[in-house]
């Protein structure tokens, strides 16, 4: 384990927030952009896995386990969005038979 942590502050800290920060854009991207339920979803979990790559790597750095902590917390609030998310999907695809969030405008009435 003493290895791992030696290769992780091997890389400079700039080059892990830039990799995220990367990640963390192309999430919001694909969430302002895409028009399809599914895709906006995973562009969620894209950010979600951008600020876990921060926290491990700041809690690597500092020596100190919280971050890793929260981590584990954080995969589970994902867990539970992709399961909720994931039902919604179903449901709104069979009343519309589409994907498309713009569709859902309809179910207003």
């Amino acid at each position: 384990m003493e290895t791992l942590a030696h290769n992780i502050q091997s890389i400079p800290l700039n080059h892990y927030i830039i990799l995220s920060a990367i990640i963390f854009s192309i999430g919001v991207m694909g969430v302002l952009i895409r028009r399809n339920a599914i895709v906006i979803f995973m562009s969620v979990e894209l950010m979600l896995n951008a600020v876990n790559l921060l926290l491990t790597v700041f809690s690597v750095y500092h020596n100190d386990p919280n971050g890793q902590v929260f981590v584990f917390f954080i995969m589970a609030l994902a867990a539970a969005e992709v399961a909720i998310g994931l039902a919604i999907i179903v449901m709104v695809y069979r009343n519309t038979n589409s994907l498309d969030v713009n569709v859902l405008n309809r179910l207003k009435n």
